[in-house]
């Protein structure tokens, strides 16, 4: 312990987890572990897949295999920790452990909200502009694209890590939730945070609207470009195409929305970790099978891979898709 004037200060925190020790939690606790099992088999062969087939080499698929990657260490930052203290009844973390994954977890969901609007915006090019798609959508653009996700999440999550721990904590030890989470973490500290909490409040806003926007924006024009077309051919595989994605940014958002676009007061343990659990345990599941389930060309690859075709057959790729070897 460490004195500061009359109030101890604590050294380190308690996290109180998801479940207790019922047999109903155990049956959840394994549904957990099963889906981190999935999670982490569905976007390694996604990222395997979309690495090792020619046919998959476009932006579309790139975009893809990086939000495959966000999502295996999205998951693998929260539930292996939660699946440690849960079997062996501990919950003890340091303060450096909670910093650590505070950064991991704010800058990968900071990734994924910029990945998912560049994603939005690469389909608003391939349906409304397709014959100037290899030149917009480069590959040079497209690193950049992913590089400025990454950029900006790490220094949302540096931020908030450095500063949420920079304050006094001298009041329980107990974390009500089965990671460091911010909001949660606050309540916790021993002065008064609230010209924090809404700077943070404010800062989630636009970490989330400003994607969100560009992702609206796209597929509003995406449907105008839609409606315009005379094929009813191609207004299919515009929908096909894009009904993934939409669903994946559905999933997300709405979980992320609920979390961090309440006001405090709205806020209660139960209903945090819940949300929470879906958009760190859930999402990273279904985005893989969402991606792969309606879609022809990821199917076809895994066929090719596990034998079940010859391997020099080459299908015909969709009427958005470019190769990208050049």
């Amino acid at each position: 312990m460490v004195w500061m004037g009359n109030q101890t200060l604590i050294p380190h925190f308690i996290l109180l987890g998801l479940f207790t020790h019922s047999p109903l939690h155990f049956f959840f606790f394994s549904i957990i572990m099963v889906m981190f099992l999935v999670a982490l088999s569905a976007n390694g062969l996604m990222i395997l897949l979309i690495n090792f087939d020619s046919r998959l080499h476009s932006p579309m698929y790139f975009f893809l295999s990086w939000l495959s990657l966000m999502d295996l260490m999205l998951i693998s930052t929260i539930v292996p920790r939660m699946a440690v203290d849960f079997l062996l009844g501990g919950g003890a973390i340091s303060f450096t452990g909670c910093g650590l994954q505070i950064l991991f977890f704010l800058t990968l969901l900071g990734d994924e909200c910029f990945l998912l609007a560049f994603m939005a915006y690469d389909r608003y090019v391939a349906i409304s502009n397709p014959l100037r798609y290899s030149v917009v959508m480069s590959r040079r653009v497209c690193w950049i694209m992913v590089a400025g996700s990454w950029l900006f999440g790490l220094v949302d999550g540096l931020i908030q890590a450095v500063f949420t721990l920079r304050f006094p904590y001298c009041s329980s030890q107990e974390i009500d939730h089965f990671f460091c989470d911010v909001p949660t973490v606050l309540k916790l500290a021993c002065t008064d945070t609230s010209l924090y909490e809404t700077m943070n409040y404010v800062c989630c806003m636009l970490m989330l609207l400003l994607p969100f926007s560009v992702i609206s924006a796209s597929y509003l024009w995406i449907l105008v470009a839609v409606l315009c077309m005379h094929s009813t051919e191609g207004r299919q595989k515009a929908f096909a195409t894009c009904s993934s994605h939409m669903a994946v940014v559905s999933l997300f958002y709405g979980a992320a929305m609920i979390t961090y676009m309440r006001p405090q007061a709205y806020h209660s343990s139960k209903q945090d970790k819940v949300v929470s659990a879906f958009y760190t345990m859930i999402t990273p599941m279904l985005n893989p099978l969402i991606y792969s389930l309606r879609n022809k060309e990821v199917t076809g690859a895994l066929r090719k891979l596990l034998g079940r075709c010859p391997c020099g057959r080459e299908t015909e790729l969709g009427w958005h898709q470019q190769i990208w070897d050049s």
